[in-house]
């Protein structure tokens, strides 16, 4: 199943001025500074929100660019551990340049898996570059119960789905997330987990004792489960032109926080299992060579000396 980019209605707020103020401005109004009501109004009450108590829908939403060798962990877990009481939609934005992941969607696409449906979304690179593009996209049109906006280096492994369907049973909260999820070490570009061969694709497993578990303090951005009606009032940031603004580069993901800000809330943990993430030093979006490149390297490995603190 692929379905083709929608241009998001053009219903955001912005100011004419320079990218680098007006990012600052919508930073310093995420931490609080500004009522989020002033510029999002649309989220449901508790009254217009379902709580669904029939076999749960889920669409979950990744973004690949150069991260071929990340995704095809994730498409795996999917295939591995098929959901059993609950129906999964699997998204995934991706530009047609990254040959690569292409390649990796159309062996995906071959794979049969029970109660999983496979959605890729061609977009323009520079679309994709702004990670809340694709995602509202996915918000303002999904047809799911709930909406997990995710990372691609993140695996749902063994029961996830299932306990996760158990725990939004009558649930209409606004934004839950996992309370734990097992991560790696910060992983230089040279560790064996991260140079699988993408010339033979096939399902790929992970050796779980390379992972510790950590406890997570809100939904940050690979963890953001939406409530259906919330993700198809407000979409994601779509209340906020800059961040549907597409950008000739991969753009810093600061609209995470902004999500969190418009819907009012960190969101509720969840206890579920099978959450598993690859932490990596080298960012695919940073290919390259120039300082800025290296900069931010050095302060993504520096960055990963601190940890969440473990379970």
């Amino acid at each position: 199943m692929t379905r083709g980019p929608t241009t998001p209605p053009r219903t955001a707020s912005g100011f004419f001025l320079p990218d680098s103020l007006e990012a600052a401005f919508w930073n310093i109004a995420a931490s609080g500074w500004i009522p989020a009501r002033w510029v999002e109004r649309n989220v449901p009450g508790a009254s217009d929100r379902a709580a669904e108590t029939d076999e749960i829908s889920i669409e979950i939403v990744s973004h690949c660019w150069n991260y071929a060798h990340l995704l095809i962990y994730q498409l795996s877990s999917l295939a591995l551990f098929p959901p059993q009481n609950a129906k999964v939609t699997m998204t995934v934005n991706y530009a047609a340049e990254d040959q690569e992941t292409a390649a990796l969607l159309a062996f995906f696409s071959d794979q049969s898996v029970r109660n999983v449906s496979w959605n890729w979304r061609a977009l323009p690179k520079e679309a994709l570059f702004r990670r809340s593009i694709g995602r509202n996209d996915a918000a303002l049109h999904t047809a799911a119960d709930w909406i997990w906006f995710t990372d691609c280096d993140l695996m749902f492994r063994h029961g996830c789905l299932d306990q996760l369907a158990d725990a939004l049973q009558g649930c209409n909260d606004i934004l839950v997330y996992p309370q734990a999820e097992h991560r790696t070490a910060l992983l230089a570009d040279d560790d064996p987990l991260l140079r699988t061969d993408l010339t033979k694709l096939r399902l790929i497993d992970i050796d779980e004792r390379q992972f510790t578990p950590y406890r997570n303090g809100r939904a940050t951005g690979p963890h953001q489960i939406t409530h259906g009606d919330v993700a198809r009032a407000v979409g994601y940031c779509n209340a906020i032109r800059y961040y549907l603004k597409p950008q000739p580069r991969f753009a810093k993901c600061r609209e995470d926080r902004a999500f969190r800000w418009l819907c009012g809330t960190d969101g509720m943990p969840v206890d579920i299992a099978g959450v598993y993430r690859i932490r990596h030093a080298a960012k695919g979006r940073y290919a390259g060579a120039g300082i800025r490149t290296r900069a931010r390297k050095w302060l993504r490995q520096e960055k990963g000396q601190t940890t969440a603190p473990p379970v």
